[in-house]
């Protein structure tokens, strides 16, 4: 009976392999360790040249941000996390967009300069903290799949808030872009207006294919880890719902804007996205 412990012991240990390979894929692009709060003299804006340029513009409106009228807004989300934005208003009865930040990102920091644009526009602004980020409960990062049913919530709590025949548009950007893609093929109430998609993914498998890459190390081989983590540690099935799908779906008017000079997220991901119905939407390309 040797040869049934020898087989027993190489079919644990591979077991164990691939589950320690898919918890560190778990934790590298799922799973947020929650940063304390910002100062008010502290601005959360990573270094690097990309960012450099305009710095001082950003650390600019997110001080103007700050210093204007706010409502702080609680819901609590289809897994019972309890979820943060803030609203802003320019004039009672507005539309108002949703907004929606990025990977591992944060409201203030990616859609500074959001508010002032929307303000611009006489729209005013619920700014959304994503579940992991800012007064938003959550560890766990699903990219766009448990978000966009997030998006479900705060859309019903705003038509609730502010009347049935309260107009409203859906702003994302990069992760928060895919959030509202996704959301914009399901079955939506007629307040929704607007999808506005900045520099957003096609889908969950390429964009992580593409960061796999990044890192040289062979996507056919990581990215089956990736998935199977996802769905063993944070609970969520990563290829549920697609942005690419969902937009063939939507019936909601759609801009995609994306800068060639994207290095995260590449601009053609927004271009299979206006292909693939281009009747409803319109490509900005910056």
């Amino acid at each position: 009976m040797d040869w049934y412990y020898i087989l027993l012991i190489v079919i644990c240990s591979l077991i164990f392999l691939i589950l320690l390979t898919s918890y560190i894929c778990f934790r590298i692009t799922f799973y947020v360790n929650r940063k304390k709060d910002l100062n008010k003299e502290e601005f959360d804006i990573p270094p690097g040249e990309v960012y450099e340029p305009y710095r001082e513009q950003m650390i600019s409106w997110m001080k103007e941000a700050r210093s204007m009228n706010s409502v702080d807004y609680y819901i609590i989300s289809f897994d019972n996390l309890k979820l943060h934005a803030k609203y802003y208003e320019t004039k009672k009865g507005n539309p108002i967009e949703i907004m929606f930040h990025g990977y591992r990102g944060n409201a203030e920091r990616d859609l500074c300069g959001g508010i002032q644009r929307a303000f611009a526009l006489n729209h005013n602004v619920l700014l959304v903290d994503q579940r992991t980020s800012g007064e938003s409960e959550g560890n766990v990062i699903s990219f766009g799949v448990n978000e966009s049913k997030d998006c479900l919530k705060w859309i019903d709590f705003v038509i609730n808030e502010f009347g049935e025949d309260q107009k409203i548009i859906l702003t994302g950007i990069s992760m928060g872009a895919a959030t509202v893609v996704i959301t914009s093929g399901y079955d939506l109430p007629k307040n929704i207006v607007g999808v506005l998609a900045d520099c957003g993914y096609s889908n969950q498998k390429d964009i992580i294919k593409v960061c796999i890459k990044k890192m040289k190390l062979s996507s056919a081989i990581f990215y089956p880890f990736v998935k199977l983590g996802a769905k063993v540690f944070g609970h969520f099935n990563l290829e549920e719902v697609t942005p690419i799908e969902a937009i063939k779906k939507s019936k909601i008017p759609t801009i995609f804007f994306h800068g060639d000079a994207d290095d995260f997220v590449p601009h053609y991901m927004s271009l299979e996205m206006y292909n693939a119905k281009k009747e409803h939407n319109k490509l900005m390309k910056e």
